[in-house]
């Protein structure tokens, strides 16, 4: 099985650079977002985020032609679905974006085709998706009804790269397959092992959901425990610090660095699914979010602290005279992604305090 056309629903983080590296190569890659200024700055070859070495390729293959964007979907062989997946206020998964580019594909959809989502999903997600999609296209047969003899494919493929490094991780990391029959595993694997170096390893789509869901967790579990012991080591006078790196030194011990909490689309995010499945037994997964979600508010305290010391040891200063700096507010460093990034969270709240605020971020021109 072979493909020579592709359409990548989503030019963002992931949907740019995996439409980039397929295009790299020779695959006739259509790229489809909402975004008109995205659209258009692709089109001119040029990139709307930040992802190094991101830039060079995108010139490349918008020049040869083999990638271009637009706003509406077009046919092509394979469609890879990249749309956000944020929660709800509850902490429940929107999927409305998922909604939308299957009523956005469908039109264009014909026998052979095979639909991707690499959306970081709760477990279910592949088969609505599937569901959505044949609702839209009654004239065409689905894995959920005629398996293994259905005229579209689908399946689950997790993104799992690491923003700063994604366009070497996207060719090197193996890739978790998860299709809705066997057919449609062995589809997604044709497509994916056009570029991907790592082993392609394939399982049904709800594994392949939960494996995403899974990887993001563990980080999260780990990372609330250096957050959490932080704090602790704030309380008890001891330097964490150092603590880590002492802990750190028995050969089974790897403490992560603490933080002023997480941010991004994944670990911040993806628990939270996991939770909403079996809330009654994700209790260490629940209880890591919300270590993790009140480190900001332990950190806006601590600025207080110092603030109202600044203002004991100046009084005659007002609080406008007062200047706080924020030394970075994306999510982690050398990119300029600001999802559900803490540090942006507590710049916002420094400034309600009244003291003027300095923020300092090289990767952002402006302020959302």
């Amino acid at each position: 099985m072979s493909f020579s056309s592709l359409s990548v629903i989503g030019l963002g983080y992931i949907g740019l650079p995996t439409a980039a590296v397929f295009a790299s190569r020779k695959v006739k890659v259509i790229g489809v977002d909402v975004n008109q200024k995205a659209v258009d700055t692709i089109n001119r070859g040029e990139i709307h985020i930040v992802e190094p070495d991101l830039d060079i390729v995108v010139r490349s293959v918008v020049s040869d032609g083999f990638l271009k964007a637009t706003l509406t979907p077009e046919p092509a062989e394979a469609f890879i679905v990249a749309v956000p997946t944020p929660f709800k206020d509850d902490h429940t998964a929107d999927l409305s974006y998922i909604e939308a580019a299957c009523k956005a594909i469908a039109p264009v959809l014909s026998k052979g085709n095979l639909v991707i989502l690499e959306s970081t999903s709760p477990v279910g997600a592949t088969e609505q998706m599937a569901y959505w999609l044949a609702e839209q296209r009654p004239d065409l047969t689905f894995p959920q009804s005629h398996g293994e003899s259905s005229d579209i494919r689908i399946a689950h493929c997790p993104e799992r790269v690491l923003p700063g490094h994604v366009m070497r991780e996207l060719i090197e990391n193996d890739r978790v397959v998860g299709g809705m029959t066997v057919a449609c595993s062995a589809a997604a694997v044709a497509l994916y092992k056009i570029f991907v170096q790592g082993e392609c390893v394939v399982t049904n789509a709800r594994t392949a959901e939960m494996a995403k869901l899974t990887e993001n967790s563990f980080r999260d579990v780990n990372i609330a425990f250096a957050n959490e012991l932080s704090m602790i080591c704030d309380k008890l006078d001891i330097n964490v610090w150092e603590l880590i790196a002492l802990a750190n030194r028995h050969p089974r011990v790897n403490i992560l660095q603490p933080g002023a909490g997480v941010g991004g689309h994944c670990i911040a995010v993806d628990p939270w699914f996991i939770v909403d499945s079996c809330p009654e037994y994700a209790r260490i997964i629940r209880m890591a979010r919300e270590v993790n979600d009140s480190k900001p508010h332990w950190v806006l305290d601590k600025v207080k602290q110092q603030l109202d010391a600044w203002h004991s040891s100046n009084p005659n200063k007002t609080r406008a005279e007062a200047t706080v700096a924020v030394l970075g507010i994306a999510f982690k460093p050398d990119i300029d992604d600001l999802r559900e990034s803490p540090a942006l969270d507590i710049a916002i709240e420094i400034a309600k305090l009244g003291c003027q605020v300095q923020v300092v971020e090289p990767n952002i021109s402006e302020l959302p």
